[in-house]
């Protein structure tokens, strides 16, 4: 019985970590995924804002809503272009508590004429 609480507690952390890092690499993919679609669709038709659409439209495994876009520069034909999008990530590991870390992924493409 003293052995068993001992290493629960570790136990518990260990596949709880395990599982939360999980989620947190699933939204890095679907992140990285996303801004690559809203990348090519400004690089192609130079619409900031139906680009942001189609990154959003892109994301099916968490809340879309969340996603920020940051200013970036205009799409100049023969130069690169480039989509940040950053996303709150709720982590909460049980012994450890709830914490928040911001993701950020990048799509960069050259902007077609």
């Amino acid at each position: 019985m003293v052995e068993m609480a001992i290493v629960l507690p570790v136990l518990v952390l260990l596949v709880f970590g395990i599982i939360d890092f999980g989620r947190l690499y699933n939204t890095q993919v679907t992140l990285t995924h996303a801004a690559r679609e809203g990348i090519r669709d400004y690089a192609i038709f130079g619409e900031r804002d139906q680009a942001e659409n189609v990154a959003r439209q892109a994301v099916t495994s968490f809340d879309r809503t969340l996603m920020v876009f940051p200013p970036e520069p205009d799409c100049i034909p023969g130069q690169p272009a480039t989509m940040t999008i950053t996303y709150p990530f709720n982590s909460s590991i049980p012994f450890l508590g709830e914490s928040i870390l911001t993701i950020s992924a990048k799509g960069v493409m050259r902007c077609g004429g």
